[in-house]
């Protein structure tokens, strides 16, 4: 290995995958497409599409996936099973540059409870299952699922036996986020130790955050030998998440004395890739969130804006242009024309197609006839509408009305549109929002039970725009819908219809138990 490649430090994103199951993520193959697409002009190394043995939509979409990258390495995921790696390869084998996946369990509590198999047995199906994936693909990434809780002796054994059986990439997964900096460093300082033939493969990284130390876990894994980071957009995925790829490059961006290792990345996509993961999970970022948040480059403190006068670097070690932010004095309202439209939304780090511009700016016109001035934020909102440019939704809202106030009861008559008829219906409930939603549910009858309800201001002023989210519960299958609107009422109207168009295409996923890595 040349020193330049030795200091290469590969990106490997698994947003499509890990990040789809945290839990209400749900997204189309569209969606996944587009998403896709980015992190291959960021200059992603490896993108992991998704885990094909676990629907046919997720088959789809790796084989879909792997078609369109042009760059990147297109890899599915696989459990240690001939089944699950054949239909691996199946999706994954059109690509330009295909990966295989696979993993067990190789922690005391998981060969206990989950994969039920003796040291012995173990070691037998990665030598087994990792021939043949190597069968198929010249390419095999393998992982010992809960690395960070195996024994230590045992990991150098069944890593050495993965080797041997012709894995390239070894993956030290922090399945449950139970590390430490410096332990994470020290168990990859161990295998380099005790395994030779180490230094002949590519050691990654996959850190989960639920002690808040997944980046600093996967940083401190580099500086102990590690070359790949797994990693998601916005940090997505099970419970806490993962580690975030904005955080780790540019923290190798900015901290090239210490960290002297480089990537491929264009940072200057990050905030656009973060937007896009937000607005298609429909989760939001939160405000003080690492390097992407809406407050990660904001100065209250008087202190601080003074320094900030005086000199950027006062107080920011990041410039905004650095991750894709642009300042600019271009006002809009309902006089402005589609030219200036287009501007203020490709410096958002935004990319709209004729068509979804000409759908988008019938929507700011909409919103400029309520509002005298638009900000940025409510540019945002409303590309970050989860119903945004969905043409085959199942369920969609037509007419609204809704009486309330302090006479009971409320209620509310809606028109909504199902499979392309449409239904008017009445409904009374406990508040206007509790008869929207019971309208709804007259049309579309379900089980689902509400888990949260969030609404905030979009921005200042009582025009403001209000973005709602919804989170609904089926049968253990979790869905986030997110729209906004000035108007209260409607906004929960169309976030309740979107969480419930991604419940339909969920129940069309059977996911596999333990797929986690």
């Amino acid at each position: 290995m040349s020193k330049n490649e030795k200091d290469k430090v590969l990106i490997f994103d698994t947003t499509l995958r890990d990040g789809e199951q945290s839990p209400g993520a749900t997204m189309s193959l569209a969606q996944k497409i587009e998403i896709a697409t980015l992190l291959d002009e960021m200059g992603v190394d490896i993108i992991e599409a998704g885990f094909p043995i676990a629907s046919e939509g997720d088959f789809e979409a790796v084989t879909q996936v792997g078609k369109i990258i042009k760059s990147a390495k297109v890899c599915g995921l696989a459990r240690a099973s001939k089944l699950d790696i054949e239909r691996c390869w199946r999706a994954v084998e059109n690509s330009k540059n295909p990966r295989i996946h696979t993993f067990i369990g190789t922690s005391p509590l998981h060969r206990e409870f989950q994969v039920k198999l003796s040291k012995d047995e173990v070691l037998d199906k990665v030598f087994d299952t990792v021939s043949f994936a190597k069968s198929f693909c010249d390419d095999v990434q393998w992982s010992p699922m809960d690395a960070t809780r195996t024994e230590s002796e045992f990991l150098v054994e069944v890593v050495k036996i993965a080797i041997q059986a012709g894995a390239s990439t070894i993956n030290i997964p922090d399945t449950v986020g139970y590390t430490a900096p410096k332990e994470s460093a020290h168990i990859i300082k161990n295998l380099f130790c005790k395994i030779p033939e180490l230094k002949d493969v590519i050691v990654s990284t996959h850190c989960h955050n639920d002690l808040g130390m997944a980046t600093a876990n996967s940083l401190a894994a580099v500086e102990a030998g590690a070359r790949q980071v797994e990693c998601t957009i916005n940090g997505l995925g099970e419970r806490a998440g993962n580690t975030a790829l904005e955080e780790i490059v540019m923290a190798l961006k900015v901290r090239k004395d210490i960290l002297p290792y480089e990537t491929n990345m264009i940072t200057n996509k990050l905030i656009q890739a973060s937007r896009l993961v937000s607005k298609v999970s429909g989760f939001p970022v939160q405000f003080n969130k690492a390097v992407v948040g809406k407050n990660a480059f904001a100065h209250e403190s008087g202190i601080h804006q003074d320094g900030m006068l005086k000199h950027s670097g006062t107080f920011e070690i990041m410039k905004p242009e650095d991750i894709g932010l642009t300042e600019t004095n271009l006002v809009l309202g309902k006089h402005s024309g589609r030219a200036a439209l287009r501007k203020k939304i490709n410096d958002l780090g935004y990319s709209l197609g004729d068509n979804q511009l000409q759908d988008f700016f019938y929507r700011f016109k909409s919103l400029a006839d309520k509002k005298k001035e638009i900000y940025d934020d409510d540019l945002l909102a409303l590309l970050s509408d989860t119903s945004m440019g969905e043409k085959n939704d199942f369920l969609k809202l037509i007419d609204l009305n809704v009486k309330c106030g302090t006479q009971s009861p409320q209620t509310a008559k809606a028109t909504i549109m199902m499979d392309s008829k449409e239904y008017t219906v009445e409904s009374i409930g406990d508040g206007p929002v509790d008869a929207v939603f019971n309208s709804i549910k007259k049309v579309f009858p379900h089980t689902a039970k509400l888990q949260h309800f969030q609404i905030h201001a979009v921005t200042e002023g009582t025009d403001a725009q209000a973005t709602v989210s919804v989170r609904l519960e089926e049968s253990g299958k979790i869905v986030t819908g997110q729209s906004s609107d000035t108007d209260t009422v409607v906004a929960s109207a169309k976030a309740y219809i979107n969480s419930l168009n991604k419940l339909i295409l969920r129940r069309q996923k059977k996911v596999p138990k333990a797929i986690a890595n």
